[in-house]
């Protein structure tokens, strides 16, 4: 099993550096951050934009893959978002990975456009995926769509070694992520105990995996993102709560097939309040029994 961590853009990148190349100093396997103008989260802190913020911890890394959770349609068109991930790719040496989502409403209205509907949310994100991957195959690519058009679009240099990492919870979307992404990326749904979560998760395993099996395609990975269900994000039940929830949270997320797990960095308070020893402790301890 692989694991991760997201981290803000909320510090100014003086402060954000060493955190960036302290997570593969710990020994984790990727590092992530949101993709967002406005996080919902932190609605009146600082905040920076993600594709620069990867594109400088390329720099100050050189093993750990380095990710969007997630990149979405609220206010990246699929080719902007294309040749940043070129950029992304390039500046990395391959260790980009794509993390795509149908996001909430909160940029999107910041920027003055209509709430959407869920179903329509998820129409445009799908929208935006094929479109992405019609970028990825071809190159001159004219398309009009009801969201999304471009007019003969390049699209060199090509994005070979960059993953598609679809996010979906539901099982419209599930399906979806199975037939078109290079892998699977979720949080979950609602629950108000961990044992709840997990079944959730189960069940939506249970559907990825149909869903694959029906698309003629093979095992992909499977990344589950901790701290954003209720029972997990809530107080006390953070994942760096301790080494042994930690622990105990991996081990269930494997018995379920899932290939990476993360986690956030610690904050001194809510979201994500914890304490930085744990982490440290986790990745001395707990990550290399983990991983043996």
């Amino acid at each position: 099993m692989r694991f991760g961590i997201t981290l803000l853009t909320d510090l100014p990148w003086a402060e954000a550096r060493p955190r960036w190349s302290a997570v593969e100093e710990m020994g984790f396997d990727h590092a992530w951050t949101y993709d967002h103008l406005v996080w919902g989260g932190l609605p009146d802190a600082p905040w920076t934009s993600s594709t620069p913020v990867l594109g400088a911890a390329a720099q100050v890394t050189s093993r750990i893959g380095l990710g969007t959770l997630v990149a979405s349609p609220n206010f990246r068109h699929p080719y902007l978002l294309f040749r940043d991930a070129q950029a992304l790719e390039d500046l990395s040496d391959g260790r980009f990975l794509l993390g795509v989502g149908t996001g909430g409403n909160l940029d999107a209205e910041v920027l003055g456009d209509a709430p959407l509907s869920v179903g329509e949310r998820v129409e445009r994100f799908q929208e935006l995926v094929r479109l992405l991957l019609d970028l990825r195959d071809g190159d001159h690519v004219t398309s009009r769509g009801r969201w999304f058009s471009t007019a003969g679009a390049r699209t060199l240099p090509p994005l070979r070694r960059t993953p598609l990492l679809v996010a979906a919870n539901g099982p419209r979307s599930l399906r979806f992520a199975a037939a078109v992404g290079d892998g699977w990326v979720t949080t979950g749904g609602p629950a108000d105990t961990v044992d709840e979560w997990f079944s959730g998760l189960a069940t939506a395993v249970a559907t990825y995996d149909e869903a694959l099996t029906a698309a003629g395609r093979g095992p992909c990975p499977r990344y589950l993102l901790t701290d954003a269900a209720p029972q997990l994000g809530g107080a006390g039940r953070f994942a760096l709560t301790s080494p042994e929830f930690f622990a105990e949270l991996a081990g269930r997320a494997a018995e379920l097939g899932f290939t990476d797990l993360i986690t956030h960095w610690p904050r001194p308070e809510s979201p994500y309040e914890g304490s930085v020893d744990v982490l440290e402790r986790v990745a001395a301890d707990v990550l290399p029994a983990l991983q043996a």
